[in-house]
């Protein structure tokens, strides 16, 4: 039997030497607000940053990230709510368990359970929430509003992917050839800087060993080799869900292709702002817009600055 100095280290072990060593102090300080939840029919334990006061507020990552992308954003919001930020299920921290699905339908049934889990720490009445999901974080959100369409107040998407389209599952050999390759330091650290609107500025170690730092955690070459498989999610926008909804991407967004941003403007019409000088991720490049734009009236648009 391995001794515990020399087993791999755990999602929890990975973020609790986060919160004591990251290069980022914001990432530090939101890795030390992880508790680690129960959760119906679960019988691992869940990540979920949790800290502020107010409103509850839940906020959903992409893909192949971790609840450290709202690491700016939080301190902006934490005011004025309680912001929650699970891991997704298959992503991030979270246990792997080799006998569960890795699908969309997986995660939100996570999801679902994260929120039974939730419902019991706040008095009947107080379970309304709102709701932020990033890049697929947004396919995700929608899904999930429509899913729960009483549990919503209102939505602010950032940057959605998967709304449009369809699933591409990798077939047998591709998914892991895929993650492997995803996992190349260069390659790695090329989509860290695609993400950024000007990453020559933006981009150092502190971005890099964040976007890494989850391909740590036991499991996740083999989770993301199945949800690739299960073709992600994809054309998750239709119908939109009935709650108040307002998205943000950015005008140099080199993640989501012109092809797909033309077929989410013809889904979302006006409740798209543009912001200028934004990449794919406007809770890292701009997060006193988005902020501004969740604490203002619930879809007035921020005005794009000349």
């Amino acid at each position: 039997m391995r001794s515990s100095l020399t087993r791999p280290p755990s999602g929890r072990d990975l973020v609790t030497a986060a919160a004591d060593s990251l290069l980022d102090p914001l990432g530090r300080a939101l890795a030390g607000q992880v508790q680690w939840w129960e959760l119906p029919g679960h019988p691992e334990h869940w990540p979920v940053a949790v800290l502020g006061e107010g409103p509850p507020l839940l906020l959903l990552h992409g893909f192949d990230s971790s609840f450290l992308e709202f690491r700016r954003l939080a301190p902006l919001l934490a005011a004025s709510h309680r912001l929650l930020i699970p891991d997704l299920h298959g992503f991030g921290f979270c246990p792997r368990p080799a006998d569960r699905d890795y699908t969309p339908e997986a995660v939100l049934r996570h999801l679902d359970a994260w929120l039974e889990a939730f419902d019991r720490q706040v008095p009947a009445g107080e379970q309304t929430l709102g709701l932020i999901g990033a890049s697929m974080g947004g396919a995700v959100a929608v899904a999930l509003a429509r899913r729960h369409p009483t549990r919503f107040g209102r939505l602010l998407l950032l940057a959605p992917a998967g709304l449009t389209g369809r699933p591409m599952p990798l077939p047998p050999l591709l998914d892991g050839l895929g993650v492997r390759f995803l996992a190349l330091p260069k390659v790695r650290g090329g989509l860290c800087r695609s993400a950024f609107a000007d990453p020559d500025r933006d981009v150092g170690p502190a971005e890099l060993e964040i976007a890494s730092l989850h391909l740590r955690a036991p499991g996740w070459a083999e989770a993301l080799r199945r949800f690739a498989r299960s073709g992600g999610f994809a054309g998750c926008g239709a119908p939109l869900p009935p709650q108040p909804l307002a998205v943000l991407w950015g005008a140099d967004d080199r993640i989501l292709r012109a092809p797909q941003k033309r077929a989410a403007q013809a889904l979302l019409g006006s409740r798209i702002t543009e912001l200028a000088a934004c990449g794919h991720l406007p809770h890292i490049d701009q997060p006193e817009r988005v902020a501004a734009a969740w604490l203002g009236s619930p879809c007035a648009p921020i005005p794009t600055p000349p």
